[in-house]
């Protein structure tokens, strides 16, 4: 008997994750096809230059704020606040530091100033989440509440300027490099390794897709569904703060009026992109780094093409969406047997 075995290539392509690789293989194809000296990586001065490394360094932000919108996402959740965030925690860190004085000193110990940046976007996240948990607000209402008042919170902290920042320590964060590699990278990295030890290694990650796929049930069974959600929405609140000191770190200044912008959305879709579910349980850490580098690629390869930025917006969409629909099981059965009505029609005839 001659069983069909699957092709290898096609049960690769049915894995949740095989798009969004095709979909950033072909963008790096894209940007090289366009500018041949892409992928050309060098190392000068210490540090390794080119347009990846370039790529990682900006993408590092979104991963963070990625990552942390998994775990709300998984539990039925979502964090439009995010960009709000990310705000608040660079306008502490700025001001905290000494922001629009000129000279090599800190008002605060650097330590000092990061751990403050962080505990206040960790209490925006605990805020959230006792909103969604305990109040029983819809998340979207929820943090969107934080989304509208936390742009003018930033702005309070900044007194409505664009605070510059002259503390050389301070710009390590965001443009320094540890063997020859940008220091944010590294804090992604570590992040993620510790968020995935913790999600693999405990019953964190079956609490969490317990918690997205029922409630209820998860509650009767025994698992502190409403601490679990409270957790999840601090926990994205502390990658956004992380977020914000590595943009702030990196641009020298901190404006709470347009740091973080439009940054909640980008974190929506880079996860969706990697294959966790809106309606919450199936999750995937590795796949929201695939769809935040993927976001990011997108990003790049929009200004280097010479895209006019008032449509580049539109260019993002578009591709979001096809991705979203070669993604979808239903779409690509639909498409088969599309493609297998003329087959059949002749074989009748």
């Amino acid at each position: 008997m001659n069983e069909k075995r699957p092709r290898p290539l096609a049960a690769a392509m049915r894995h949740r994750l095989a798009w969004p690789v095709v979909t950033l293989l072909l963008l790096l194809a894209l940007n090289t096809a366009f500018n041949p000296s892409f992928l050309h990586v060098e190392w000068r001065d210490g540090h390794l230059y080119g347009s990846l490394i370039d790529i990682l360094n900006r993408a590092a932000p979104l991963v963070l704020v990625s990552l942390g919108m998994t775990l709300v996402i998984a539990t039925r959740g979502i964090d439009i606040s995010v960009g709000a965030v990310v705000a608040i925690a660079a306008a502490t860190g700025a001001w905290m530091i000494g922001g629009a004085v000129s000279g090599d000193a800190s008002r605060f110990p650097l330590p000092l100033a990061i751990l403050g940046a962080l505990a206040v976007a960790l209490v925006c996240g605990l805020w959230n989440g006792l909103l969604v948990a305990r109040v029983g607000m819809q998340p979207i209402i929820a943090t969107l509440i934080l989304m509208v008042a936390g742009r003018g919170i930033a702005q309070l902290i900044t007194n409505g300027q664009v605070l510059t920042i002259y503390y050389k320590p301070y710009f390590f964060l965001g443009s320094g490099s540890l063997l020859g590699l940008p220091f944010s990278v590294f804090i992604v990295a570590g992040v993620f390794a510790l968020l995935y030890l913790a999600i693999t290694r405990t019953a964190l990650g079956l609490f969490i897709q317990a918690v997205g796929i029922n409630p209820k049930a998860a509650r009767v069974a025994g698992v502190q569904s409403r601490r679990l959600v409270v957790g999840a929405y601090a926990f994205c609140g502390l990658c956004a703060g992380i977020a914000g000191l590595l943009i702030s770190a990196n641009v020298k200044s901190a404006d709470g009026n347009n740091a973080g912008q439009l940054l909640e959305l980008d974190a929506i879709l880079a996860v969706t992109l990697g294959g966790t579910l809106l309606t919450g349980g199936r999750f995937s850490l590795v796949g929201s780094v695939i769809g935040a580098l993927v976001i990011q690629t997108l990003t790049y390869a929009i200004y280097s093409l010479g895209v006019p930025p008032e449509i580049n917006l539109v260019v993002k969409a578009v591709v979001v969406f096809l991705v979203m629909l070669l993604q979808s099981p239903e779409f690509r059965a639909t498409v088969r047997q599309w493609s297998q009505r003329p087959a059949l029609g002749e074989a009748r005839s």
